[in-house]
């Protein structure tokens, strides 16, 4: 019976990170203004512009888990979806802050992504990769969430995780050798 569930949620998972793979990644970064980030990193500087990200998914974290079980369910979502926006809008600002450019094609974004996530991108994206991208996220993702249905210490747990998942991340980042840019078709 238990291996059954566990076989039904790996299963979900899997079509989670499908759907998220397909339009999810690519609706978030279209709408991510990286002419914003440019001016962000400018004005504040790199450093403070990553901290300011970080505690942008620390807010959602916080409010997600801050209620117990009732804002979990409906937070959720919108956490998840702002804690990739601050993931994708720290690799930009290290993107440009390296580069000296601000923009970047939604194909190589996503190789830097994976890079930064440990997942094998290979030469080129492919469909797989971006599932693996998604699968990954979800995993830490979800297993966050029990932690967070104790009102209150769930706030706290949410936030907190949500931060230093951000100031971790950055630092992956920042501690990969950019690519020159490169044009990249997805199969």
């Amino acid at each position: 019976m238990k291996l059954t569930k566990f076989k039904k949620a790996g299963a979900d998972l899997k079509q989670q990170a499908h759907k998220l793979a397909q339009a999810g990644f690519k609706q978030i970064f279209e709408h991510i203004n990286q002419l914003n980030i440019k001016k962000g990193v400018d004005k504040m500087g790199l450093d403070k512009f990553i901290e300011q990200c970080a505690w942008l998914a620390a807010g959602s974290g916080a409010l997600s888990g801050s209620g117990g079980m009732l804002t979990m369910l409906a937070g959720i979502p919108f956490d998840f979806a702002n804690l990739l926006t601050q993931q994708f809008r720290v690799t930009m600002a290290i993107i440009y802050h390296e580069r000296g450019t601000y923009k970047v094609s939604f194909e190589e974004f996503m190789a830097l992504v994976a890079t930064s996530l440990k997942v094998e991108a290979g030469v080129a994206i492919s469909k797989t990769m971006m599932e693996s991208i998604a699968e990954k996220i979800l995993m830490v993702f979800g297993t966050r969430a029990a932690e967070r249905m104790v009102p209150i210490v769930g706030g706290a747990i949410g936030g907190g995780t949500n931060y230093i998942f951000i100031k971790r991340m950055a630092k992956s980042v920042k501690a990969m050798q950019l690519p020159e840019p490169v044009t990249i078709q997805l199969s």
